[in-house]
């Protein structure tokens, strides 16, 4: 017989390392928004920290696969959701990303990030064929594929683009064949044009800016060279919290939310960001760690596919603060303000604590 759920089964060290880097998260929201018309955004934040850390440790205690059986009507109402939003959504700035509940607005995609997880590891879960075959191939890319259109159409380019990762490692850690990864490689590149066409102007100058950086600094190229300026002014050892004149003077754009990061470089300079990034590195290894652990492939596959949409965006938000990839909008997990990132992180780290919890159970 399996041994019985406890509380101590319930991976804290994974959980700690999420509430340190969300809680420094939260410090350096109160302190760009201090002296702003945001003042007050960080008792919010606390807020959904509360609540999802709660829910976390909710899911942790569900089985994982009862979750995977409920996939394929998760994955129908979230296209449903997503196509009902380009239809009737509540449009803020000009996207129709958000579900409206009286006082609360809360972004559907972040959820179906956590959706399309769990629909490559239902996939493999039982998969035992040596290699992913095109077959494979092409059904994970129409599942994932329709879904990622409709976000990109909210417009929401940079969330459409976290799904790639999650099947990206999927496929990896299958066992996919180096001649289909050339080819698609190939098959990308050249479909780079058609890309290019479907792109709209902010998008089109977003890559632009990233080419020629140097050029327009105080239009296009302004939230880069504001946020690299940043950065660099942080040092060694920062300015001090609440000393980021950057971001306390109003340079830095969403400077606690997107380019939180720049923010937290600038206060606390090379020490401070070198612990937050070992934080995140220490989180990776753990849901790594634990993927190793899983009692089954469904696990495995869950835990690889959250360690790789996290890694995607720990290395795209950071990458555009320093101007090495091009802007796109993706938040910081944890850190940037925003409580429907921060729900479906902790959601994702409620299951991976779910598989962990379960590695000794028949």
């Amino acid at each position: 017989m399996g041994r019985s759920f406890r509380l101590s089964d319930i991976d804290w060290f994974l959980l700690g390392l999420a509430l340190a880097i969300a809680a420094i998260g939260v410090v350096e929201i109160y302190s760009t928004t201090l002296h702003s018309a945001l003042a007050g955004q960080y008792r919010k934040q606390i807020y959904w920290l509360i609540l999802c850390s709660v829910l976390a440790l909710v899911v942790s205690r569900f089985d994982y696969h009862r979750v995977l059986e409920q996939v394929p009507w998760l994955y129908a109402g979230a296209v449903l959701l997503l196509a009902g939003l380009l239809v009737a959504g509540h449009s803020i700035a000009g996207t129709k990303r958000w579900l409206q509940f009286g006082p609360v607005s809360f972004q559907v995609s972040e959820i179906v990030k956590l959706i399309i997880i769990l629909v490559v590891a239902a996939y493999f879960a039982d998969r035992r064929t040596k290699a992913v075959t095109w077959g494979d191939l092409v059904k994970l890319g129409i599942i994932a594929g329709i879904p990622a259109v409709l976000v990109a159409l909210e417009p929401d380019l940079g969330t459409a683009l976290t799904f790639v990762p999650i099947v990206a490692a999927g496929v990896l850690f299958a066992g996919i064949r180096l001649q289909h990864i050339a080819i698609l490689c190939l098959v990308g590149i050249l479909l780079l044009p058609v890309g290019w066409h479907f792109l709209r102007p902010y998008q089109r100058e977003r890559i632009m800016t990233f080419v020629h950086p140097t050029q327009n600094t105080q239009s296009t190229s302004y939230q880069v060279t504001q946020t690299k300026i940043a950065i660099g002014s942080g040092g060694f050892w920062g300015k001090g919290l609440g000393n980021g004149t950057q971001s306390r003077l109003g340079f830095i754009p969403v400077s606690h939310a997107d380019a939180i990061f720049a923010a937290f470089a600038e206060e606390q300079g090379f020490v401070g960001t070198l612990l937050v990034l070992l934080l995140y590195f220490a989180m990776l290894l753990r849901l790594l760690d634990g993927a190793q652990m899983a009692p089954d492939r469904a696990g495995a596959f869950l835990l690889v596919g959250l360690a790789a949409v996290l890694f995607f965006q720990v290395v795209v938000n950071t990458g555009m603060m320093i101007g090495v990839l091009p802007i796109t909008g993706i938040p910081l997990p944890l850190m940037s303000q925003g409580g429907s990132s921060l729900l479906f992180t902790f959601l994702g780290l409620g299951l991976a604590m779910s598989v962990r919890a379960r590695r000794y159970v028949n």
